[in-house]
Formats: structure tokens, sequence, C-alpha cells
């Protein structure tokens, strides 16, 4: 945190704004819950007629998936669209980095077409705050997931969620349940809840899926399912991450379940308003039953819609500071 002080930090401007939203880290609660309140007034565009705001009208926004994701990708594509911003997939898999040129030659070439912004999912951490140091001074590059890392914006869109159900953060004791070692959706929840001022952020899992250095991260450890979500007021359940694991960590998918999996049994240790919720993709009968993902406490299809109004916020935010905005 020093050293973050004395850095510049790469995602603002010279006067403190948004111009690049690569992580939560380096990032304060004014102006996380400015981005949030920006999506609140984003809001509403999605039960308009004509579902659209002129902002970023003329603009130019390229999804960099070096990953392939269809929700991630989707949402940002329909924030875009909703801020009237023309929209460029890359397909990465047939784009010239599969002939042999460079990420930086790619971009090169994508600055030349005089885009805007790129939104960049890569499996490597630290891939967007690479590209952010070597893009041009035009271009706003948001993280849409690296690695192990960061996936800043499902943090936020997570917080959204949360907001609107609980409003203040500063009572609420939250539990994320499941593999946080894989997880860059952990850290940034853990990251952005602190800085919030959340009363207690809990991980709990298996020790083979509980990084080592957890507390560190500002969170409470628990590897017992009814003693980590004991009143809690919002449960979080994370994806086994089986792309990222290597070797035994885990005897079983049905063993995890038995001891982490929710259902409703086991929620009756959070506190009767709990609110569950899940980044996506569900791996039902691991991670949950589906009595609980579909049942009246998960928030699960309402973290999506939210996801479009955060994103809108953050586009918007971060185009603003280049000369986007109105």
């Amino acid at each position: 945190m020093n050293n973050a002080a004395r850095t510049p930090n790469i995602q603002l401007d010279a006067n403190g704004r948004l111009r690049h939203f690569l992580s939560i880290e380096g990032l304060n609660r004014e102006l996380l819950t400015e981005i949030l309140d920006t999506a609140e007034s984003f809001a509403g565009v999605s039960e308009r007629t004509v579902k659209k705001v002129p902002l970023l009208r003329g603009k130019i926004i390229t999804n960099l998936f070096f990953e392939t994701s269809t929700r991630t990708r989707t949402t940002f594509e329909l924030a875009a669209k909703r801020l009237s911003a023309d929209v460029l997939n890359l397909n990465i898999s047939a784009s010239s980095t599969s002939k042999g040129e460079t990420l930086l030659d790619t971009l090169r070439n994508l600055e030349a077409m005089h885009c805007d912004m790129f939104v960049v999912r890569h499996g490597d951490s630290g891939a967007a705050h690479f590209i952010a140091r070597h893009a041009a001074p035009h271009v706003s590059v948001v993280n849409a997931g690296d690695g192990r890392h960061a996936h800043p914006t499902q943090a936020m869109l997570d917080m959204f969620t949360i907001r609107r159900h609980k409003g203040d953060f500063s009572r609420l004791k939250v539990a994320i349940v499941g593999d946080i070692q894989h997880s860059r959706v952990a850290r940034s929840q853990i990251m952005a809840l602190n800085t919030l001022g959340a009363a207690e952020v809990r991980i709990i899992g298996p020790r083979t899926l509980i990084p080592p250095h957890a507390e560190s991260l500002g969170a409470r450890v628990c590897h017992d399912l009814e003693e980590g979500i004991g009143d809690a007021d919002v449960v979080i359940m994370l994806r086994l991450q089986k792309e990222r694991m290597h070797g035994a960590l885990l005897p079983s998918e049905h063993e995890y379940f038995q001891l982490y999996g929710l259902t409703d049994k086991r929620l009756e240790a959070a506190r009767p308003d709990a609110i569950v919720m899940h980044p996506g993709p569900i791996n039902r009968g691991v991670e949950m039953d589906s009595q609980v993902a579909d049942g009246p406490r998960s928030v699960i299809l309402q973290q999506v819609s939210h996801g479009i109004a955060v994103r809108m916020a953050v586009m918007a935010m971060a185009m603003q500071t280049q000369g986007g905005g109105a």
C-alpha cells in the first residue's frame, strides 16, 4: 500500500479521474462509489423503449478477448452499444497474432484504425496492465479478467448488486466460498468489499483452494462451510476453476459438494435475509444445488443484468477522461 502511494496509479489521470480500469487495487472508496452511483444512473436504460444514450456516439470500443467468454463479452458489447459506441469484436484465434504478429503490432494497427478503448480478457496475469502501459494516450483500457489476478468489473457489478439489496456496506458480513486460490474474481471482490468498508469479509474453502497469504488479502479464513457462512448477510459462491488447477487439489466434485456445496439446509446458517450470489457459470450440484440457484434468495440473474449498467459506467467514466463524454 505504501508503494502504491509513492507510485503514480496508471489507472488515473492527473486529476485523479478514471483513465483505465485494470484493478480495484489502488482505487479509493470515493471512486468506487462514483462507479456505483454512475451505474445507478444507467440502470434504467434497459427499461426504455430505445435502450440507448448518446454519450459515446462516434467512439470505437474493441473487445480483445484472448480467452473465451460469452457472458462477459456480451455484456461489454451491450454496454458499449447502449452508450451508442461502435463495437469491434476481434476474433483472436483467427487474427494475425496467431500468424506471428506480436500483441503490440496488433495494438498499433487497431490504434491506426482510431479505436478509442480496448476491453481486454487474457489468460496471463498483468496482460491488461501491459496493454495500458503501451497503448496510445487517447486509448483507455478496461480489464475484463486477466489470469488469476483481477476481474474488476465483475467485482463492481457484485458490489452494485449487494448495495441495491443491502444498502450500507459497513454493517455487512460477506462470505466468499470456494476456489479462492485460482479466482481473480475473489481477489477483486475482497479488495472492493474492504475499500467500501464491509464489516467483515470471510473466505471459505478447503486448504488446497485457499492461498497461503489469504489473511493478508483482508479476509478471515474458514474451512468449515456452516461456520463460514454463519450470520452472513451475503453468500458468494465461486466456480471451481478446473482449467487452472494442476494436480489433485480435490478428491472429487462429489466430495466437494458434500463439504462445500450450498443447499437450502446449509443456507440456514446465514441470516434469514441473506442473498446468494455467483459470478457464473454455475456448476449445479458442485457449488450449489438448483434449489438454491433458482431459489428466492438467489440474485444471480440480477448480477448479470447489473453487469451492463456497471460496465456502461466504467466505459463512460474512462472515455470522458479522454474527452469522450458530454
